[in-house]
């Protein structure tokens, strides 16, 4: 493989616990029922977009929202203070595919401008040729859009490329683009789903992301 795609939360970096805070904090402020960390994490690697409506327990206007998508990202840029971490050995592994000419994107359902501070706070900002966000995509995952787009604008060969994530969405939008899959096991919440989509690669750890540069 030459091309690597990869999701940012649970699959770069562990962004659980800071989801998790945003979410029920914005949905608390807003006077909403609560959901659960177990709801909040299965939504994981869907658009708030999406995911929002679906966790409520009563019906929203696109007015409340569009207001609920604003409190959050506020409360998760304060959350984010408290610890995104990449995970172990991932920027010795990010380091080594980058010194042996292997192009890097991120292809994630988060807003490419959280995603962006996110990559700058954790010292990435130049590690990934380009990054597709939400906001970037006319179809979220599990539509392909993100991973087109990126092989469309730099001329990547499919057969040479692979979507990395740790949800089943990940998987789904990787044969979508009709490319390989790795599923990252070090961060699949649910662990059943993303094998369910029999992924070409099940890695369980970073380090394993080596050997398909070979």
């Amino acid at each position: 493989m030459r091309n690597f795609l990869f999701d940012f939360d649970s699959t770069l970096a562990d962004t659980r616990d800071v989801a998790v805070t945003a979410t029920q904090k914005a949905y608390a402020l807003k006077g909403l029922a609560i959901p659960s960390r177990e709801a909040v994490v299965s939504y994981m690697g869907v658009p708030i977009e999406v995911s929002f409506a679906k966790m409520a327990q009563e019906p929203l206007d696109e007015a409340t929202l569009a207001d609920l998508y604003d409190v959050f990202r506020a409360q998760y840029q304060v959350a984010e203070q408290l610890g995104i971490t990449l995970f172990d050995g991932m920027a010795t592994i990010l380091k080594t595919l980058k010194q042996r000419g292997e192009n890097l994107f991120v292809v994630s359902s988060k807003h490419s401008v959280p995603l962006q501070r996110n990559l700058t706070q954790l010292g990435l900002r130049t590690t990934f040729t380009a990054i597709s966000g939400s906001d970037m995509v006319a179809h979220y995952k599990p539509a392909p859009d993100g991973i087109l787009n990126l092989l469309q604008r730099f001329e990547l060969a499919a057969n040479e490329s692979v979507m990395i994530g740790d949800a089943k969405y990940d998987m789904q939008m990787g044969k979508n683009a009709h490319i390989a899959t790795a599923a990252a096991m070090w961060g699949a919440a649910d662990p059943t789903s993303v094998k369910a989509e029999s992924p070409t690669y099940l890695l369980q750890t970073p380090a394993e992301l080596v050997n398909l540069a070979d």
